[in-house]
């Protein structure tokens, strides 16, 4: 009785130790330049970049394209006015991901960009 007791004792253990620990969210990024920049009627914004993405979370490894989480913030109407310069000029720009697809449910959401 006392070795099943301690037997439970320690998985209990190990299972609470496993619900600590931190989880993973892959987020992706992307050099390059702006190729496509869409939006839809109802405010949905999205575009395309040339050139190499590191890999991406599950909820986007479907599709290649970028989404601005929020086109009605002050950040999402910043994002837009730097995509839109950057394909304008055909300038570099970094994306760096947030590994979520809330805005659309398989475009990652922007986290950062970085016009070069």
């Amino acid at each position: 009785m006392i070795k099943k007791m301690k037997c439970l004792s320690t998985l209990l253990l190990v299972s609470a130790v496993g619900l600590m620990a931190p989880t993973t969210v892959l987020a992706s990024n992307q050099t390059g330049i702006v190729k496509k920049v869409l939006v839809r009627t109802d405010g949905l914004h999205w575009f395309y970049l040339e050139g190499a993405r590191s890999e991406r979370p599950a909820c986007s490894a479907q599709h290649e394209y970028w989404m601005i989480k929020d086109e009605n913030s002050v950040y999402g109407k910043s994002q837009f006015s730097m995509l839109l310069t950057a394909y304008a000029s055909k300038s570099k720009v970094t994306i760096n991901g947030n590994g979520t697809c809330s805005r659309w449910g398989d475009g990652e959401d922007i986290n950062t960009i970085i016009l070069e």
